[in-house]
């Protein structure tokens, strides 16, 4: 079983006051338990620094291939913050932030076919997003911020009424989704694809290069408000697959929309192909970019701890 680092040691202050709130007591899952004195609690308290030593709320951003359990860990790290040190912890998810069902059947029209699918890069509202960064950043103790919500079950952003509601002042965001800190490539690398959809639904590359320009633009802006990176790096893509089956079973349950777009397995192997390119390319790319990396097993536990190597 793994540790923590000892290059990577939390204060030791910070680290016991975490301790003191065991993994029953946030959104831990059972399955985590195992290694919460060697690994979650010590990142706990490794994070911590950052959000302490940081005259303004810092952006944490959390990165993970589908499944890979960055919501659930945001969600946990919340929880535990929130007890041992009473912080207003805001957890902004960037699938809430997915452009709504009838603006993405838009851009399916005038651009390409394959961005009716959420998920690829220029399918948020990133103004939106570096917008809500900014005023979360400077909220007031009292001020109220909303932050979207989106049914992925309905595949649609939910009415204003079931958006999520900050109170200021805020001390840290947890910025957490699949495309987080994920960077443009050489054109170059764009020509040949890689499965049956680039093959068959993009065989003149218009859609990825698109999807490639979108980085190269407004997200590198949306990204670069990040303080500090943190990876989980999955197995492979069939571990992705595998768990991405299972969350859709979740998403169906949580359904909130009028409409269901739950997808079968057919659909789910179709729509993981979208995902899979940038997947492939943070796997081997964001370990440079991140700050911290954790290797995740296909059982999903941590099976290391790397420290990143961010210029």
């Amino acid at each position: 079983m793994p540790g923590w680092p000892a290059s990577l040691q939390p204060d030791g202050e910070t680290l016991r006051t975490i301790q003191q709130y065991p993994p029953r007591d946030a959104r831990i899952p059972s399955g985590w338990h195992s290694q919460w004195e060697d690994i979650w609690a010590p990142l706990a308290a490794y994070l911590a620094k950052t959000i302490k030593a940081s005259g303004v709320p810092p952006v944490i951003g959390v990165h993970g291939g589908q499944g890979s359990g960055k919501s659930t860990l945001s969600l946990a790290l919340k929880d535990i913050y929130e007890q041992a040190f009473n912080w207003n912890v805001v957890v902004v998810s960037i699938d809430d932030l997915y452009l709504s069902h009838a603006d993405r059947k838009n851009l399916s029209k005038t651009i390409h076919p394959l961005l009716q699918t959420r998920g690829v890069p220029g399918t948020h509202e990133v103004e939106r997003g570096i917008s809500l960064f900014e005023t979360l950043r400077s909220l007031d103790a009292g001020a109220h911020c909303q932050i979207p919500a989106f049914d992925k079950a309905s595949d649609d952003r939910l009415p204003e009424s079931e958006w999520h509601t900050v109170k200021g002042p805020v001390d840290a965001i947890l910025f957490e989704g699949w495309c987080v800190g994920c960077q443009s490539v050489d054109d170059a690398l764009l020509t040949a694809p890689i499965n049956d959809l680039e093959a068959n639904e993009d065989p003149d590359g218009t859609w990825r290069g698109w999807v490639n320009q979108q980085l190269a633009g407004d997200y590198k802006t949306w990204f670069s408000m990040i303080d500090f990176l943190l990876m989980l790096k999955v197995p492979d893509m069939s571990a992705v697959q595998r768990w991405r089956t299972e969350q859709e079973v979740g998403n169906k349950k949580m359904a909130k929309g009028e409409t269901d777009r739950s997808l079968d397995d057919a659909g789910i192997r179709r729509f993981i192909q979208h995902y899979e390119r940038l997947t492939q390319q943070a796997l081997t790319r964001l370990p440079d970019v991140a700050n911290l990396v954790l290797v995740i097993n296909d059982a999903h536990k941590v099976a290391d701890v790397q420290p990143g190597k961010p210029s």
